[in-house]
């Protein structure tokens, strides 16, 4: 992709890894390294799968042989550092919508702490107005995983989930990890894959 990214990244990890690890079996092409690199390290990486997969090309080695001696750590890059904060609220827009089967769409703003996750969002959303914005989640190696909205829950069987988008845009993080910013409108769709 552009600027460096390698699917989404969450992937960059292991992208790194293959690439890092197998140069010498594919032609050079014009793959900046520098770019993916940045990508990586100007990431809030918060999901250990996420970290255990991106430190080893970070320190020059393949996840296999990370624990070998000798790892030293690249000289010269050094994640950066974010600003400060405003401690001001925000206020976030979430719907939800199921166009699959037994129509429904329904929305509202939330006002949240800044630097709120979009499960933050969720919560304050179901804690005002329950009947609707009910949801139900799992614990998964990578974070919560949404399993259910408004008592509709995804189904391998029928190969539905539910989406997350912003902008029309699949969120490139999880619902424990992304942080919309002030005013953005967040939609969860009832979806196949």
């Amino acid at each position: 992709k552009e600027n460096g990214m390698i699917g989404n990244i969450y992937s960059m990890g292991l992208a790194l890894q293959a690439l890092e690890t197998s140069s010498e079996f594919y032609a050079p092409r014009k793959w900046d390294r520098a770019q993916a690199f940045s990508v990586v390290y100007n990431h809030d990486y918060k999901q250990p799968m996420a970290m255990a997969q991106v430190l080893p090309p970070l320190v020059g080695k393949s996840y296999l042989n990370a624990g070998r001696r000798g790892c030293a750590a690249t000289n010269g890059m050094s994640p950066s550092r974010r600003l400060p904060l405003s401690p001001m609220p925000g206020t976030i827009g979430f719907s939800i919508t199921n166009t699959l089967k037994n129509y429904f769409h329904y929305s509202t703003s939330v006002c949240v702490p800044h630097n709120s996750t979009l499960l933050q969002v969720m919560e304050r959303a179901r804690k005002e107005k329950p009947d609707i914005f009910c949801f139900k989640t799992v614990q998964e190696s990578w974070g919560p995983y949404v399993t259910s909205i408004h008592g509709l829950a995804g189904n391998e069987t029928e190969r539905t989930y539910w989406q997350f988008l912003s902008c029309w845009s699949p969120l490139q993080e999880g619902v424990g990890t992304y942080k919309p910013k002030n005013w953005e409108h967040i939609q969860a769709i009832f979806s196949t894959y």
